[in-house]
């Protein structure tokens, strides 16, 4: 089972967690597990009231995974997050792969990670604003949704299908056809036929 790792600090952003945690499950059929972690084992609220309950804390987090995304949240910018870096440094220094999505992503340019590749957020501004940031990368920001570059994925908060998608595509989760079919019937709707069509057809088969 590859083990796909969820950061989850209090007042986490729970649309940007939806989305992809039901598609790794549901497209990846069996072969990825969701797994939480947050600061500590007590429960995290979302911003809209959700409880979790994290399976791991940041010292216990198992070294075994395949991706470590980082959920956004109002809490990004508060010094607790920073027992979050050595699990970003773990997760660079074994060639994982990373995102990052809203204040996440902010928090990962505020830590240097994003100097070197391309990558977007919010807004430019969010990032190089950040107190006492060691962003240096505002050459390769990119206005988009999500951009997905050397193994590391960022995306702004208004794009939780975009980060899905990206992160789908770059552990391979299912065949390309069928996380495009995915995005395209959650983006354009479920009267879309052709991509609804072909998306159920290949759950089915």
């Amino acid at each position: 089972m590859k083990i796909v790792l969820l950061v989850l600090l209090e007042q986490y952003a729970d649309w940007e967690v939806a989305y992809i945690s039901t598609a790794v499950h549901m497209l990846g059929q069996g072969r990825f597990e969701i797994k939480t972690v947050s600061l500590t084992d007590a429960p995290v609220r979302s911003i809209g009231g959700i409880q979790t309950v994290p399976d791991y804390t940041v010292d216990s987090a198992p070294k075994d995974y395949e991706a470590l995304l980082l959920i956004g949240g109002m809490r990004w910018r508060e010094e607790s997050a920073q027992s979050v870096v050595p699990l970003v440094t773990h997760c660079l220094q074994n060639r994982k792969l990373l995102g990052g999505i809203c204040d996440a992503a902010a928090f990962l340019s505020a830590i240097g990670v994003l100097n070197t590749v391309k990558h977007t957020g919010n807004r430019l501004s969010a990032l190089e604003e950040w107190t006492g940031t060691k962003y240096r990368g505002a050459a390769n920001f990119q206005a988009r949704q999500a951009v997905c570059d050397k193994n590391i994925v960022t995306a702004n908060g208004s794009a939780p299908l975009e980060f899905a998608g990206a992160v789908l595509s770059a552990l391979h989760v299912a065949e390309e056809t069928m996380i495009e079919d995915w995005y395209v019937l959650h983006k354009l709707g479920y009267y879309n036929t052709s991509a609804h069509n072909r998306f159920v057809k290949m759950m089915e088969e």
